[in-house]
Protein backbone atom coordinates (compact mmCIF):
# COMPACT_ATOMS: atom_id res chain seq x y z
CA UNK A 1 0.00 0.00 0.00
CA UNK A 2 1.50 3.17 -1.13
CA UNK A 3 1.50 5.60 2.01
CA UNK A 4 2.42 9.70 0.73
CA UNK A 5 3.58 11.46 3.62
CA UNK A 6 0.50 13.62 4.06
CA UNK A 7 -1.72 10.15 4.59
CA UNK A 8 0.55 9.09 7.42
CA UNK A 9 -0.85 8.60 10.89
CA UNK A 10 1.07 11.24 13.40
CA UNK A 11 1.74 8.32 15.16
CA UNK A 12 0.66 5.20 16.39
CA UNK A 13 -1.95 6.25 18.26
CA UNK A 14 -3.52 7.81 15.84
CA UNK A 15 -4.47 3.75 13.86
CA UNK A 16 -4.37 2.33 17.44
CA UNK A 17 -7.55 4.05 18.39
CA UNK A 18 -9.11 4.26 14.99
CA UNK A 19 -9.17 0.45 15.07
CA UNK A 20 -10.32 0.44 18.84
CA UNK A 21 -12.96 2.95 18.16
CA UNK A 22 -15.46 0.06 16.99
CA UNK A 23 -13.47 -0.90 13.61
CA UNK A 24 -13.03 -5.00 14.46
CA UNK A 25 -13.27 -6.54 10.86
CA UNK A 26 -11.72 -7.21 8.03
CA UNK A 27 -10.02 -9.93 6.39
CA UNK A 28 -6.79 -12.12 6.93
CA UNK A 29 -4.66 -12.66 4.30
CA UNK A 30 -3.00 -15.93 4.29
CA UNK A 31 -0.18 -16.82 1.20
CA UNK A 32 -1.44 -19.69 -0.75
CA UNK A 33 0.94 -22.88 -1.88
CA UNK A 34 3.77 -22.20 -4.16
CA UNK A 35 2.36 -20.63 -7.69
CA UNK A 36 -1.29 -20.41 -5.86
CA UNK A 37 -3.89 -17.40 -4.53
CA UNK A 38 -3.38 -16.42 -1.37
CA UNK A 39 -6.82 -16.93 1.36
CA UNK A 40 -8.59 -13.93 2.89
CA UNK A 41 -11.01 -14.89 5.49
CA UNK A 42 -13.56 -12.06 6.61
CA UNK A 43 -13.53 -12.37 10.59
CA UNK A 44 -14.05 -10.14 13.71
CA UNK A 45 -11.61 -10.02 15.56
CA UNK A 46 -10.09 -8.36 18.95
CA UNK A 47 -7.37 -6.13 19.02
CA UNK A 48 -5.51 -5.52 22.59
CA UNK A 49 -4.89 -1.98 21.62
CA UNK A 50 -1.07 -2.31 21.31
CA UNK A 51 0.17 -4.79 19.61
CA UNK A 52 -1.88 -8.35 19.93
CA UNK A 53 -4.98 -9.47 17.63
CA UNK A 54 -7.23 -12.66 18.60
CA UNK A 55 -9.79 -13.67 17.01
CA UNK A 56 -11.43 -17.88 16.18
CA UNK A 57 -12.61 -19.45 13.44
CA UNK A 58 -14.59 -23.12 12.49
CA UNK A 59 -12.30 -25.68 12.74
CA UNK A 60 -13.15 -27.25 9.43
CA UNK A 61 -12.37 -23.76 7.86
CA UNK A 62 -9.73 -24.31 5.60
CA UNK A 63 -7.55 -21.60 6.07
CA UNK A 64 -6.04 -23.30 8.90
CA UNK A 65 -3.87 -25.63 6.55
CA UNK A 66 -2.37 -22.60 5.37
CA UNK A 67 -1.75 -20.74 8.32
CA UNK A 68 0.44 -23.85 9.64
CA UNK A 69 2.40 -23.95 6.53
CA UNK A 70 2.87 -20.32 6.26
CA UNK A 71 2.43 -18.42 9.51
CA UNK A 72 3.29 -15.15 8.03
CA UNK A 73 -0.43 -13.08 7.86
CA UNK A 74 -1.72 -9.98 7.16
CA UNK A 75 -5.26 -8.59 8.82
CA UNK A 76 -6.66 -5.83 6.27
CA UNK A 77 -8.95 -3.32 8.10
CA UNK A 78 -10.77 -0.63 5.86
CA UNK A 79 -13.64 1.75 6.47
CA UNK A 80 -14.77 5.07 6.32
CA UNK A 81 -14.43 5.52 2.61
CA UNK A 82 -16.53 7.74 0.10
CA UNK A 83 -15.91 8.18 -4.20
CA UNK A 84 -15.13 12.01 -4.16
CA UNK A 85 -16.12 13.18 -7.80
CA UNK A 86 -13.70 15.47 -9.39
CA UNK A 87 -16.17 18.12 -9.25
CA UNK A 88 -15.99 18.47 -5.75
CA UNK A 89 -11.89 18.99 -6.24
CA UNK A 90 -11.38 21.20 -9.14
CA UNK A 91 -9.00 23.67 -8.58
CA UNK A 92 -9.47 27.38 -8.24
CA UNK A 93 -10.55 29.32 -11.43
CA UNK A 94 -10.52 26.19 -13.49
CA UNK A 95 -14.42 24.14 -14.22
CA UNK A 96 -15.81 22.07 -12.10
CA UNK A 97 -15.26 18.92 -14.89
CA UNK A 98 -11.60 19.49 -14.91
CA UNK A 99 -11.12 18.19 -11.28
CA UNK A 100 -9.90 14.59 -10.63
CA UNK A 101 -11.97 12.21 -8.90
CA UNK A 102 -10.33 9.94 -5.82
CA UNK A 103 -10.96 7.62 -3.25
CA UNK A 104 -11.06 9.08 0.92
CA UNK A 105 -10.47 5.66 3.03
CA UNK A 106 -8.78 4.62 6.05
CA UNK A 107 -6.91 1.43 5.73
CA UNK A 108 -4.80 -0.30 8.58
CA UNK A 109 -2.77 -3.35 7.54
CA UNK A 110 -1.55 -5.44 10.46
CA UNK A 111 1.63 -8.03 9.39
CA UNK A 112 2.92 -10.57 11.99
CA UNK A 113 2.95 -14.20 13.03
CA UNK A 114 0.13 -16.11 13.68
CA UNK A 115 -0.27 -18.82 16.42
CA UNK A 116 -2.91 -21.56 16.00
CA UNK A 117 -4.62 -21.37 19.87
CA UNK A 118 -6.39 -25.16 20.50
CA UNK A 119 -5.79 -25.83 23.95
CA UNK A 120 -9.16 -25.37 25.28
CA UNK A 121 -8.57 -22.80 28.44
CA UNK A 122 -6.55 -20.66 26.00
CA UNK A 123 -9.99 -20.68 23.20
CA UNK A 124 -11.91 -19.68 26.13
CA UNK A 125 -10.03 -17.12 27.32
CA UNK A 126 -9.99 -15.80 23.47
CA UNK A 127 -13.62 -16.08 23.37
CA UNK A 128 -14.41 -14.08 26.40
CA UNK A 129 -11.90 -11.45 25.53
CA UNK A 130 -13.98 -11.12 22.54
CA UNK A 131 -17.08 -11.67 23.87
CA UNK A 132 -16.08 -8.57 26.55
CA UNK A 133 -15.73 -6.36 23.58
CA UNK A 134 -18.74 -6.66 22.54
CA UNK A 135 -20.48 -6.62 25.56
CA UNK A 136 -22.31 -3.49 25.38
CA UNK A 137 -24.53 -5.44 22.50
CA UNK A 138 -25.71 -8.02 25.30
CA UNK A 139 -22.82 -10.33 24.12
CA UNK A 140 -20.78 -11.26 27.29
CA UNK A 141 -20.97 -15.10 28.75
CA UNK A 142 -18.28 -16.19 31.11
CA UNK A 143 -16.95 -19.26 28.69
CA UNK A 144 -15.86 -22.27 31.05
CA UNK A 145 -14.79 -25.41 28.96
CA UNK A 146 -17.15 -28.13 29.34
CA UNK A 147 -19.55 -25.67 30.71
CA UNK A 148 -22.75 -24.31 29.27
CA UNK A 149 -23.53 -22.19 26.94
CA UNK A 150 -20.13 -22.28 24.85
CA UNK A 151 -18.02 -24.39 26.76
CA UNK A 152 -19.48 -27.84 24.86
CA UNK A 153 -18.75 -25.40 21.43
CA UNK A 154 -15.07 -25.17 21.69
CA UNK A 155 -14.25 -28.28 19.92
CA UNK A 156 -15.64 -26.68 16.72
CA UNK A 157 -13.59 -23.78 16.57
CA UNK A 158 -9.86 -22.95 16.93
CA UNK A 159 -8.14 -19.34 18.20
CA UNK A 160 -5.94 -17.18 16.30
CA UNK A 161 -3.25 -14.95 17.76
CA UNK A 162 -1.38 -12.62 15.79
CA UNK A 163 1.60 -10.94 17.12
CA UNK A 164 1.69 -7.34 15.21
CA UNK A 165 5.65 -7.20 13.70
CA UNK A 166 4.54 -4.47 11.53
CA UNK A 167 1.65 -2.05 10.65
CA UNK A 168 0.77 -0.17 7.33
CA UNK A 169 -1.47 2.63 7.78
CA UNK A 170 -3.33 5.24 5.73
CA UNK A 171 -5.95 8.38 6.34
CA UNK A 172 -6.70 9.30 2.81
CA UNK A 173 -8.36 12.66 3.31
CA UNK A 174 -6.45 15.08 0.90
CA UNK A 175 -4.57 16.74 3.96
CA UNK A 176 -2.06 18.26 1.18
CA UNK A 177 -4.73 20.81 -0.05
CA UNK A 178 -6.11 23.92 1.29
CA UNK A 179 -8.67 24.09 4.22
CA UNK A 180 -10.86 26.30 1.69
CA UNK A 181 -11.07 22.55 -0.37
CA UNK A 182 -11.26 20.44 2.79
CA UNK A 183 -14.05 22.55 3.25
CA UNK A 184 -15.78 21.68 -0.26
CA UNK A 185 -15.24 18.62 0.29
CA UNK A 186 -17.14 18.60 3.52
CA UNK A 187 -19.94 19.73 2.02
CA UNK A 188 -20.42 17.69 -0.29
CA UNK A 189 -20.13 14.72 1.29
CA UNK A 190 -22.56 16.40 3.78
CA UNK A 191 -24.81 17.14 0.99
CA UNK A 192 -24.82 13.88 -0.78
CA UNK A 193 -25.62 11.66 2.75
CA UNK A 194 -24.74 8.25 1.23
CA UNK A 195 -24.17 5.45 4.01
CA UNK A 196 -20.39 6.13 4.30
CA UNK A 197 -20.51 10.21 4.10
CA UNK A 198 -21.09 10.53 7.45
CA UNK A 199 -17.48 8.47 8.80
CA UNK A 200 -15.54 10.25 5.75
CA UNK A 201 -16.68 13.62 6.42
CA UNK A 202 -15.60 12.77 10.32
CA UNK A 203 -12.26 12.24 9.25
CA UNK A 204 -11.52 14.98 6.80
CA UNK A 205 -12.46 17.29 9.77
CA UNK A 206 -10.37 15.09 12.32
CA UNK A 207 -7.66 14.93 10.24
CA UNK A 208 -7.53 18.21 8.96
CA UNK A 209 -7.31 19.80 12.96
CA UNK A 210 -4.39 17.79 12.93
CA UNK A 211 -3.28 19.15 10.08
CA UNK A 212 -3.37 23.22 10.74
CA UNK A 213 -0.20 25.07 11.63
CA UNK A 214 0.75 25.45 15.65
CA UNK A 215 0.85 28.79 16.92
Amino acid sequence: MLVHRWDAPRNDAEWQAWLTDGHDFGQLIVSGPEDGFPTAVPLHFHFDGAATVTAHLAAANPVWSAIEQRPNVVLSVLDDYAYIPGTWRAAPRTPAEHGVPTSFYAAVQLFGRAEIVDDPSAKAGLLSDQLEHHRHQGSQVDVVPGERPYGPLLPAIRGVRLRVRQVLAKFKYDDHKSAEHRARVADGLRGRGEPRDAGAEAQLARRGLLHQPSD
